[in-house]
């Protein structure tokens, strides 16, 4: 899956494989790691509010409202984010 990634991207989740830490028809917002997209994960931030790496085929891109987006970040910001971490 390509996914132009910046700070402002978002995707949802089509499947989550069993992961706790996934929800399928869940919106997480997508972390720029061009390591991750060269081997096929995109980094999100999940539900424990940390990031990690997972298959980019368990998601597809969306594009939200300027205001969705907003909300979101200022959600994101409140959580401080610690190590990065993977599921492969």
């Amino acid at each position: 899956m390509k996914v132009q990634q910046t700070g402002g991207s978002f995707a949802l989740c089509v499947e989550d494989r069993g992961i706790e830490d996934l929800q399928a028809r869940k919106v997480y917002q997508l972390i720029p790691d061009r390591e991750a997209s060269r081997e096929g994960h995109v980094r999100v931030i999940d539900e424990s509010g940390e990031d990690y790496m997972y298959p980019s085929d368990l998601f597809v891109p969306v594009k939200l409202p300027a205001a969705v987006v907003r909300r979101f970040k200022r959600r994101s910001a409140a959580r401080p984010s610690t190590a990065r971490r993977s599921i492969r």
